[in-house]
Formats: structure tokens, C-alpha cells, sequence
């Protein structure tokens, strides 16, 4: 229904919001590869830019500096209805006096397409989304998982190149969430579409995603897969936000190419290299809880 595994990158993008001195950078030179075909989570705390960041990819806030491009494509000053992305939103806007039938078929309404091609189209959107036989259905008459299973068919008909959710599921019981991230992502991978989610949950992000952005105050603190940004966290930060931690303070004793020795509470110990250190470095070690292992003497 999409096409598929088209690149989207970001170039210096930043975002502010009033004058003045009231004026905020929400985003603040935010360069990233969104890696073809791929689901990536922008995570981040409250206010750290990532809905910004969706919402300059959509078109629905213009940057002040910085490139937007899909594939080859430039397309900073396109508005969202002639961008190739489609947006599944966190309260779904779904019209309430429409059907099912007619919510997936509005946008392709508006296009004026024929009606034997939004009959196909829905019909198809629909049996991809397991909603067949609830076209005559309104929006009241459906649970919350199948509400957002009509917003992501009606923003699917439309054919979108770059499929961008923003908080799709927090506004669903813990229970189906954790239905709604495995809906998600095995619909990803079968239509191999690029696709950017927007989520401040820790555990969504690391059950969901293909790769992750960590978000902090508008800029990226790191990227990479879930794996690597749980075992090796590049910040203090990251450590702290993306699990459970300690941290341990040491002394840098020597260094090779994977590993340092460090001095701990007067013992060296040989941890992963995670940067660049010289001997006499102040360093914190990140202790995950289950890392720690106790045996006998």
C-alpha cells in the first residue's frame, strides 16, 4: 500500500517558540539519518523536543533553520498535505458522526479519487488492520485498540512513504498497549515502511524499535539500537533514563582498545570502553542490577 524504504534526514533542524525573552528553543540543531525501512523511537522526557521534531517532519511547524529531506527530496517549506508522510495522532482525530468506512475513506475523498478506487483501497486498508466487517461502525461503538487501528487504515489508503506516530498508545490501558506495540511493529516490518514514533515510555521504546534517538533538552544525546543503549549508555543521562543504574566513581589506570582498567575503591577492575580515556581520568562506572553477581569466597 506504501512505498517502501525511503530515507528521511534531518540537517541542523532547530525550532523555537516566542519572542524575546520568553523565547525557547524546543529543537536545537538536531541532525539524524532515520535509517530506510526502519522503526525509529525519538524517546525523551517531557519537553524534550521529540513531538517537535515529529511535527517539523509532518509540516506542521516550519523550522527557522535546517534542511527536512524524504529520499532526495527537500522539503522544508511543503505543506503537510503535499509531504509523502502520513501521521497517526495520539488522540486518533477520528470524526465521531462517521463510520469506520467513512474515516478511512475521508482523505481519499478529498482527493477526489474515484469511488471504485477508495471502495479498493479501504476494503484493503481495512482487512490489513483486521477491521473487516466493522466498516458501519462508529468511532463509540469500537474499543480503543480498534479506534487506533482506523486512525493508522485511514493515514495507510493515503499511501504514505514515511509513517510518523505521535504517542499512539497512551491513551490505552497498560494491558493492550502491550498488545497494540507488538500490532505495531509486526505491521512495520510486513510493510517495510520507514516509520518515526514518538514515545516518552522507556519500556515501548525498547520493545518496539528498530533503533533509538534518546532525546534532552532539543538536542540528541544518543543514538543506536535498544541493545546498545541499555549495555553501553554514552551519558549519564542515558544510563539514568533508559533503566534502572549505579554509578560508581573510579579512576582510569590504563587503556586498551576495548577496555579500560580502572581503579574502584582500591582494586582494578577491567570494564568495556565506552570512550575516550587517558590514564588519571575521573570516570563513573554504570552497574545495571543484573550485572551484579554474588558467590562465595
Amino acid at each position: 500500500m506504501s512505498e517502501k524504504g525511503i530515507s528521511v534526514s534531518l540537517r541542523g533542524v532547530t525550532k523555537s517558540f516566542g519572542k524575546g525573552t520568553s523565547r525557547v528553543t524546543a529543537v536545537n540543531e538536531f541532525s539524524h539519518d532515520f535509517p530506510p525501512g526502519k522503526l525509529t523511537t525519538l524517546l525523551g522526557p517531557s519537553g524534550c523536543g521529540k513531538t517537535t521534531v515529529l511535527r517539523c517532519i509532518a509540516g506542521f511547524y516550519e523550522p527557522e533553520q535546517g534542511d527536512i529531506l524524504i529520499g532526495e527530496q527537500k522539503i522544508n517549506h511543503l505543506p503537510p498535505y503535499e509531504r509523502p508522510t502520513g501521521t497517526v495522532f495520539q488522540h486518533y482525530a477520528l470524526f465521531p458522526h462517521m463510520t469506520v468506512y467513512e474515516n478511512v475513506a475521508y482523505g481519499l475523498k478529498v482527493k477526489k479519487l474515484p469511488e471504485k478506487t477508495i471502495r479498493e483501497k479501504v476494503t484493503q486498508g481495512l482487512a490489513l488492520l483486521q477491521l473487516s466487517g466493522m466498516e458501519g461502525r462508529n468511532p463509540n461503538q469500537l474499543s480503543g485498540g480498534q479506534q487506533q487501528r482506523v486512525a493508522i487504515a485511514r493515514v495507510l489508503v493515503n499511501e504514505p512513504k514515511v509513517l510518523l506516530f505521535d504517542e499512539p498508545l497512551s491513551n490505552l490501558d497498560a494491558k493492550l498497549r502491550v498488545y497494540m506495540r507488538g500490532e505495531i511493529r509486526a505491521l512495520q516490518e510486513r510493510l517495510g515502511i520507514t516509520t518515526i514514533y514518538v514515545t516518552h515510555d522507556q519500556e515501548e521504546a525498547m520493545s518496539i524499535s528498530h533503533s533509538i534517538v534518546i532525546m534532552n533538552a532539543g538536542k540528541i544525546e544518543q543514538s543506536g539500537t535498544p541493545w546498545d543503549i541499555y549495555r553501553h549508555p554514552q551519558t549519564p543521562f542515558v544510563a539514568e533514563f533508559i533503566g534502572t543504574t549505579n554509578f560508581l566513581k573510579a579512576k582510569v589506570c590504563r587503556v586498551s582498545n576495548h577496555s579500560v582498567v580502572v581503579n574502584l575503591h582500591g582494586s582494578e577492575v577491567s570494564v568495556a570502553r565506552a570512550g575516550d580515556f587517558a590514564p588519571g581520568d575521573q570516570v563513573l562506572i554504570v552497574l545495571r542490577p543484573e550485572m551484579i553477581e554474588f558467590t562465595e569466597e
